[in-house]
């Protein structure tokens, strides 16, 4: 595989959300909202080529930070945390990956929070599509109680309906590789349903 510039990765990655995971029609969202758009993340993040890009791009976004782990919310953080972990080992600087239940677990350690995460440690938050920010601000109180530090939240898509907002009340900035209007719904729906 030749290098590719991350604005090329960006590029290609745009391409597979326009075509492979943008639905026309009225959906819920996790937020509870409806919308006539609707971006299915998991096509992407469950995806190889899609995946890849996801976790390269968002590799790059870290860089710079210490972040000692990766993780968010199940579903939509699961493979993104997983392949952001696996690519940073093959790049020669390991960071963890952990998933947070919407609740405990009621078997086993009772835990809340799979995989690795430490007191002290600096973790970033991921999500596939970030709306009101409601499921990252549950991931952001189960982390902050098992003492971590998030800082920051990385998100494929931001709907921009809020969740920079809400972040940003508690002092964590929000990334987000695109925007829906990076995304341009009205153009790019035509055939899908």
């Amino acid at each position: 595989m030749k290098k590719e510039s991350i604005k090329d990765m960006k590029e290609k990655l745009l391409v597979l959300i326009k075509e492979r995971a943008l639905f026309l029609g009225q959906r819920k969202l996790a937020s509870g909202k409806m919308s006539n758009c609707y971006i299915d993340g998991k096509l992407i993040t469950c995806d190889p080529e899609g995946l890849y890009l996801v976790s390269k791009i968002i590799l790059t976004i870290i860089e710079k930070d210490k972040i000692d782990a990766i993780g968010g919310m199940t579903m939509g953080a699961d493979p993104i945390a997983a392949g952001v972990a696996l690519l940073s080992y093959l790049e020669g600087r390991p960071i963890k990956a952990f998933i947070v239940r919407p609740a405990p677990k009621d078997h086993g350690m009772g835990k809340l929070i799979e995989g690795h995460i430490q007191k002290g440690w600096s973790v970033a938050i991921v999500e596939d599509v970030i709306t009101t920010g409601g499921s990252a601000l549950k991931a952001i109180r189960a982390v902050e109680e098992a003492g971590a530090v998030v800082k920051k939240v990385i998100a494929i898509v931001d709907r921009l309906e809020g969740a920079r907002e809400a972040l940003a009340e508690k002092n964590i900035p929000l990334e987000a590789i695109f925007t829906k209007d990076d995304v341009d719904f009205s153009n790019n729906l035509s055939s899908k349903k």
